[in-house]
């Protein structure tokens, strides 16, 4: 596929010209009639471009102040359609990032002239839609930037604040041209089709405003982003981070917001007890459960190796999704926490417009029958599924059982007997595990199949059943899924999560004196490893009974617990080894307990079901042969990559 660079407005012949102007315009069925390009076509001018700003009434008032709340949407359109009566979509990113921390991998802020209008607008979104008759819209979220109101982190506010301009754009909401003036301003140059686009914070408002039902929202394309937020501070009681949403909030909020939010703050402090425990809190901001509201189509983009937003986030929604036949697409990449313009950017740029252009313009070209999977399986290589998760997958019961050391056992499909005893040791991570697997050591208890004799391809999202027993009243347990052989992958680990930013830049767009639409390339950051761990989960042993409530163990006592593990599409390769590990605080990725504790599995009662394609007849095809004492020997001496830092959503 050629790269896209930058373009201009000129055209060989003022004929050409006038032809593209009047197919941009048709409607879509006279526009294949006609022989037209399935595609719309950069005919509008981004340097006349019409920059204006309206503060939208959320009829909220979140701040307390006796006055509704005003969010800000500052909008590039192009003047041509606007002089000729025609009306167009709108592409918008709501985001509470806009002057805080910025968006991108350059942390582009919005700028404004004297007038208060727009000048630069992050990212190329503006840049390369406007010219194809497009408008976009950047939103502040509530209580940032220029907008009205207070930062809740998810909830009511965040959401309303996005969900009040789609009102707007399809004049169910009123607007006016000053933050505090009286004048009213009508959206009277868009036909309300709107999309919805961001990363993390950004994507997930596009998540939970599709979860309203709102009318005129057409699509959202979610990279990222959260769908419960719940699910973003704890797992299953086991805190993730040490610091609640009232911090994310105040990292964002903006000085007039500071002032006047001390009450929605604490709100926030006490709606999310470190307990871990479930809240009304939680509630209002789980997306999930309005998966039936859903009625935008969704592009899903997400880093499996993303230990910033986990990657359950994007399972559970494409999960409730397909519950209620929601129109779906998804890319899946190797990476951490990144937005796709920096890892794919001309297949993405490529997919993103024609997505557009289908969702918003109606244009029959053929996305909605293509594969619905793009999916990274080494650096800079991609697979594509038709569906996804592919037909054929089924869930598989895999069992722990002994081997012939302690801490070292098999995982198969029969049934395991006897126990398996490590102490929680908070120093431990995941990658210190994995790189002893073959190891016996008290930290965590391994399980590991044969040397592969083919591939063996695990899509979806993972459960582990562990029966335990614990010496102490509070433990918290992890599973971790391990390809365990050498391979080449993306430092997901390093600071920029599988990207390195070089000095040189492409285009996509038109560019202004104040707006550039030229960035930095990147390329793949790539690490020799020799294991990789592929999916994760955690838990609070004391949530057993309610994953929404934690209470103290007696110790001694067993306890079942199911932990969910992040979604995921993997390849084991032929001559790895698939691994499960059980072990406690998995440092970094989740806070330990209070107490030290010993826990004593119970094999016998402890599965893993994994997503397999083709089942457990693949998975017996796959470990067919048995493995030898010198290949067991050639697992020691793994390589450990490096720690994880975990950072706010962004």
């Amino acid at each position: 596929m050629p790269k896209r660079t930058r373009f201009t407005i000129w055209r060989p012949l003022a004929v050409a010209a006038v032809a593209a102007l009047i197919a941009a315009f048709l409607t879509p069925a006279a526009a294949q009639a006609s022989g037209a390009p399935r595609e719309s076509q950069p005919v509008y001018s981004y340097a006349n471009a019409i920059r204006e700003a309206v503060w939208v009434d959320t009829g909220l008032d979140s701040d307390g102040d006796g006055k509704t709340d005003r969010v800000a949407a500052d909008i590039v359109r192009p003047s041509e359609p606007a002089a000729q009566g025609r009306k167009v979509p709108v592409i918008m990113d709501a985001s509470p990032y806009y002057s805080c921390c910025g968006r991108g991998n350059e942390s582009q802020i919005k700028t404004y002239d004297a007038n208060g209008d727009v000048v630069q607008m992050p990212l190329f979104y503006d840049n390369y839609f406007v010219p194809r008759g497009y408008a976009f819209v950047g939103v502040d979220l509530a209580g940032t930037n220029r907008s009205d109101g207070c930062v809740d982190v998810g909830g009511r506010s965040d959401i309303q604040s996005a969900k009040a301009v789609v009102d707007w754009l399809n004049g169910r909401a009123k607007a006016y041209s000053s933050r505090t003036g009286t004048t009213t301003v009508k959206a009277s140059w868009t036909n309300g089709k709107t999309g919805m686009i961001g990363k993390s914070w950004d994507g997930t408002i596009a998540n939970g405003v599709a979860a309203t039902g709102v009318k005129g929202l057409k699509t959202i394309v979610p990279i990222s982003a959260i769908s419960s937020w719940y699910d973003y501070y704890f797992a299953q009681g086991a805190p993730l981070y040490d610091s609640g949403p009232d911090w994310l909030a105040g990292a964002v909020e903006s000085d007039d917001a500071h002032a006047k939010c001390g009450a929605v703050q604490q709100k926030l402090v006490d709606g999310a007890p470190r307990s871990g425990d479930w809240t009304g809190l939680w509630t209002e901001r789980d997306y999930v459960k309005d998966a039936s509201k859903v009625t935008a189509s969704v592009f899903l983009v997400h880093g499996m190796q993303d230990l910033n937003v986990r990657t359950k986030h994007f399972g559970q929604w494409w999960d409730a999704l397909a519950k209620y036949g929601v129109e779906r697409k998804i890319w899946l990449s190797q990476t951490g926490h990144v937005d796709p313009f920096d890892y794919r950017r001309g297949a993405w740029v490529d997919t993103l417009h024609r997505w557009f252009d289908h969702e918003l313009l109606g244009y029959d070209n053929g996305i909605d029958r293509e594969p619905m999977a793009d999916i990274e399986r080494h650096p800079d290589q991609w697979v594509t599924s038709s569906v996804w998760p592919p037909r054929g997958t089924q869930t598989t019961t895999l069992r722990p059982a002994t081997g012939t050391r302690a801490g070292v056992g098999t995982l198969g499909l029969h049934k395991g007997s006897g126990t398996e005893t490590f102490t929680d040791d908070p120093q431990q991570s995941e990658t210190d595990w994995a790189a002893q697997l073959a190891t016996p050591t008290s930290d965590k208890a391994g399980f590991l199949t044969a040397p592969l004799t083919r591939d063996l391809r695990l899509s979806g999202s993972s459960k582990v059943t562990v029966t335990a027993t614990p010496t102490t009243s509070t433990a918290h347990l992890t599973a971790v899924l391990v390809d365990l052989g050498p391979d080449t992958v993306r430092d997901y680990a390093d600071g920029a999560e599988g990207i390195t930013t070089l000095t040189d830049r492409t285009c996509w767009g038109e560019s202004t004196a104040g707006d550039s639409a030229c960035f930095r390339k990147t390329a793949a950051k790539t690490k020799a490893v020799d294991y990789t761990v592929f999916s994760r989960g955690w838990a609070d042993l004391g949530t057993y009974a309610d994953p929404g409530k934690g209470v103290p163990l007696t110790p001694g006592k067993a306890y079942t617990i199911t932990l969910d593990l992040a979604a995921t599409d993997h390849v084991v390769p032929k001559g790895h080894r698939l691994a499960l590990i059980v072990a406690g605080t998995d440092k970094d990725l989740i806070d330990p307990p209070s107490t030290t504790p010993t826990l004593s599995v119970d094999l016998s009662r402890t599965t893993a079901k994994v997503p397999l394609v083709g089942g457990a007849a693949a998975f017996t095809r796959a470990t067919s042969a048995r493995w030898s004492a010198p290949e067991a020997r050639a697992l020691h001496g793994l390589r450990a990559p490096r720690t994880v830092q975990r950072v706010p959503a962004g």
